[in-house]
């Protein structure tokens, strides 16, 4: 029954990735729906989608400054704050976990190397020392952007970048990046997947800005993999299929940044309570569905909460979209 369990688990985590990766695509489509009408001048037959402003985490960071200077939530856009502050909140008390369970990219890079191991028979291993450098490239991309806007960015100038037309369009730029690809912009995703098709995570384990500040805020989440050392009869299972590539077998308690909560190890330990997903200060094992829940739970209570207080709807009505798509070919240079 254990090992059925902790199987389920693994089984709970790929339907929560694709019904959020199926929900997302959905946003993606109706958003994409709302501005064609309005670029043809016709009426929408769908209304914006707010869900769309997760792919704004840039502006985020700034809608979070200006949240903890101002003390309140900025009208355009508030969603992708919201949606920001879920996400931190989950890396907060359930470790990485929306890498491995919510985020998109992580899915469609998890199973492309999936794809990949299946054509080649095997994955590619970076040599060590090199792999050591290039995850350097997502903290360093992560210091520059924190430095740009939390540090840099004065106070002052929170409000005037909120409220000017490029953030209010940010959204249609997004879309646009999407749906009017430059050839530079061809030629990095095709090279982005292929990598991941090579490469477990490329993405996601080298240039994930994002991934990074989630790892580091998710070293203080009480939720961690623990390994009963009495138990374990030191098969490294738990090591070899880890996809971030981190020697579960030799920890008492997985600390690392790298670690997404997305419960492998655990689903392939042989042994019944040597590896378990649970607080620390929680001594005994814990039913393998507390974590899902708990995971699931915090980021739709995240946005709910953001509903219910009336901070999910975007201030912009459609006639400021009809207007902002006209100064979009401006707004992107």
């Amino acid at each position: 029954m254990a090992e059925f369990s902790k199987k389920s688990a693994s089984t709970f985590r790929i339907i929560v990735q694709w019904c959020f990766l199926f929900w997302v695509v959905g946003i993606g489509v109706r958003f994409a729906l709302f501005i064609h009408a309005l670029e043809t001048g016709a009426a929408p037959l769908v209304s914006r989608p707010p869900g769309v402003e997760g792919f704004l985490p840039i502006g985020a960071l700034v809608s979070l400054k200006y949240w903890l200077f101002s003390g309140s939530i900025h009208p355009v856009h508030p969603a992708a704050l919201i949606i920001f502050l879920s996400i931190l909140l989950m890396s907060l008390l359930a470790k990485k976990s929306f890498c491995s369970w919510l985020c998109p990219v992580g899915t469609l890079s998890e199973w492309a190397h999936k794809l990949g191991r299946s054509w080649f028979g095997w994955n590619f291993r970076i040599w060590r020392w090199l792999d050591f450098f290039l995850r350097g490239i997502k903290y360093f991309l992560l210091f520059f952007f924190v430095k740009l806007i939390l540090v840099d960015m004065p106070a002052e100038a929170l409000g005037g970048f909120l409220d000017a037309p490029y953030w209010a369009a940010s959204d249609i730029k997004m879309l646009h990046f999407f749906t009017r690809m430059s050839v530079t912009t061809m030629v990095v995703l095709v090279s982005m997947t292929l990598l991941s098709l090579l490469f477990k995570n490329f993405w996601c384990r080298y240039l994930c800005p994002y991934g990074a500040l989630l790892g580091l805020v998710s070293f203080v989440s009480p939720f961690k993999i623990r390994r009963n050392k009495t138990g374990c009869t030191g098969c490294q299972r738990c090591t070899a299929v880890c996809p971030s590539q981190i020697a579960v077998h030799t920890c008492t308690t997985v600390s690392s940044p790298e670690c997404t909560g997305c419960l492998t190890c655990t689903a392939n330990c042989p042994e019944k309570d040597v590896l378990t997903m649970q607080p620390v200060f929680w001594k005994r094992p814990l039913p393998v569905w507390i974590y899902p829940t708990v995971v699931v739970l915090i980021f739709f209570a995240g946005v709910g909460a953001g509903m219910a207080n009336g901070y999910w709807f975007s201030s912009l009505s459609s006639a400021d979209y009809e207007r902002l798509i006209s100064l979009v070919p401006y707004l992107s240079h």
